[in-house]
């Protein structure tokens, strides 16, 4: 019988909601709206009475709305009540839980690292830990978001977890209460050498602006910053407006930074800078790569365009489409794209037309013959299609086969938890250094650990080899093709003494996580950041600074 109601009430919920399509139908065009949605309820009635199995009516209209809006874009979606807590989340930063960071291993989920002073922090957590039971309930074989779904509830109430500790003989338990966790949009921020100020910015939340100005505030009272470097890289946007603050704060006002425009007239709209700005001649570096979306490619792009700035790193995603979220019954919501945003120069960054599809049903990027160019104010040269590019690109780095090995396998991570149950304390993140001691103790603890790889030229080996053996030439060339297999075993022998010293910054950066959190991976990160090099390099050098405003600098002889 709840089945039943439960489709009853579904139904009625699609003839509601449809009425007016069908009214509107007699008098107009939308017949053919009328005429599917009829098909539709019809179509679930007769399957939920003649199917053969039992049906679960939420799951199959569940099924069906996720199907129709795949076939739109990635960012129109349904957000069941059940999900209204993660989509605030993105929103405003802020949920119900324990604060930590969770990966699986094997049948398990453990925590990756425990946000610094918040319940699991606070109730003795640490990164390594494996999470036995939630509640009395085992934890085996449940995947991340499920465990994620369990720790996260209502602030103050109280959940239990056992764990299973390296190095501790018996499980541990834990009782922690719940907090309003709220994420920082700015991990970091400091004064670098020769008075360069650094802003780490990991999202657009409700506060981005605000608390992106109260940092600069504090750092130009505590001296004078000759410099300034925005780090975007990683954050995949969110409000628009507060883009639209962050921009303000660097540029006069009334300055246009984005304009959107859809197929409703209430759509089209332009956002300007309202306030007067904190500084408009200190020397700007914003640095993307190719995850920064969204609000952050309003923010760089913004900034390029009025030639406010120099933008480093690597192309931006791409990603020009707005997003607005609408009430559904049951306290349901969608988020649907509404229109495509517009930077000053007038050029759109979308990189993916939706809007059509190749004969093999996917989506492409925009062909560049359809790519146009603009202006900026200075009259440099940009283009739409695809993100922004950067001013000055810098290469992403790759790491080596046996370096992403032993960090995709967990080894690197598994070792630092061994590394920290052994080691009380450190030395501050400013001096810690990993020896050739602790890199010695490191390749003991692989000894019998699987950390087994395929480098590119076994790739390329094993693709000749197939060739020859369809050509049937196999037999005439197969010593030599083993005796380079021979050569590139015995190379791979010596790769943890080769790539020793990349490896050694990766063990660096996960080890002084454990002390010092998410603010000491930063801190070290940024002494090795070729990007963070080359923005010092740039603001330290007036010349090529304003060359590159100017548009008098040729990007093409100094990509990095």
């Amino acid at each position: 019988m709840k089945t039943l109601k439960t489709f009853v009430i579904a139904c009625l919920t699609i003839l509601l909601v449809s009425y007016p399509f069908f009214i509107k139908a007699q008098n107009g065009s939308d017949f053919e709206i009328s005429k599917n949605l009829d098909i539709y309820v019809t179509l679930f009635k007769e399957l939920n009475s003649n199917y053969v199995d039992e049906l679960k009516p939420g799951d199959l209209m569940q099924t069906g709305i996720d199907a129709m809006l795949q076939s739109l874009d990635p960012y129109t979606n349904y957000i069941p009540e059940s999900d209204i807590e993660d989509y605030e989340f993105m929103t405003t930063g802020q949920y119900g839980g324990i604060g930590a960071l969770i990966h699986k291993q094997g049948d398990y989920i453990i925590i990756s690292e425990p946000y610094k002073n918040f319940p699991a922090d606070k109730a003795g957590l640490k990164a390594g830990d494996k999470i036995l039971e939630i509640n009395q309930q085992s934890a085996r074989g449940k995947t991340t978001d499920e465990v994620s779904a369990i720790l996260k509830g209502q602030p103050n109430t109280t959940i239990s977890v056992k764990i299973e500790r390296p190095g501790s003989p018996l499980p541990m338990s834990f009782s922690i209460t719940r907090e309003q966790i709220t994420v920082p949009n700015i991990p970091y921020y400091s004064t670098l050498e020769d008075g360069i100020g650094y802003l780490k910015l990991s999202g657009f939340t409700q506060t981005a602006g605000s608390e992106v100005r109260k940092a600069f505030e504090e750092l130009r009272s505590k001296q004078k910053l000759n410099g300034f470097i925005l780090d975007l890289r990683g954050n995949g946007g969110g409000l628009l407006q507060e883009a639209v603050s962050i921009t303000n704060l660097f540029v006069g006002k009334g300055e246009m930074v984005v304009s959107t425009k859809g197929k409703l007239p209430d759509r089209n709209r332009t956002y300007s800078t309202d306030n007067a700005p904190l500084d408009v001649e200190i020397p700007l570096v914003i640095l993307v790569d190719n995850t920064s979306a969204s609000a952050s490619e309003i923010v760089a792009g913004a900034i390029q365009d009025l030639d406010r700035g120099v933008i480093i790193g690597q192309r931006t995603f791409g990603k020009g489409l707005v997003q607005n979220v609408v009430p559904l019954s049951y306290n349901a919501k969608m988020k649907i794209t509404v229109a495509k945003y517009y930077i000053p120069s007038g050029r759109c960054i979308q990189a993916i037309d939706y809007s059509h599809k190749d004969e093999n049903g996917m989506f492409t990027k925009i062909p560049d013959s359809l790519i146009s160019e603009f202006k900026t104010r200075n009259g440099r040269p940009v283009y739409d299609g695809g993100g922004i590019e950067p001013d000055i690109p810098v290469g992403l780095p790759q790491l080596n086969s046996i370096s992403y090995s032993l960090y995709t396998k967990f080894l690197i991570f598994d070792y630092a938890t061994h590394f920290y149950w052994n080691h009380p304390n450190i030395p501050p993140v400013e001096e810690f250094e990993i020896t050739d001691e602790i890199y010695q103790d490191f390749l003991d603890f692989l000894h019998g650990k699987d950390y087994a790889y395929t480098t590119r030229s076994e790739s390329e080996l094993k693709k000749l080899k197939e060739i020859a053996q369809k050509e049937e030439t196999y037999g005439d060339i197969s010593g030599e093709i083993e005796a380079l297999d021979q050569r590139i075993q015995e190379s791979k022998m010596d790769d943890l003494q080769e790539f020793k010293s990349e490896i050694k910054s990766i063990l660096k950066q996960e080890i002084i996580t454990r002390y010092y959190y998410e603010e000491g991976r930063i801190i070290t990160s940024l002494k090795e950041d070729p990007e963070v090099t080359r923005a010092k390099e740039v603001l330290k050098d007036a010349d090529t600074y304003h060359a590159i405003l100017a548009g008098t600098w040729a990007k093409k002889d100094h990509t990095e």
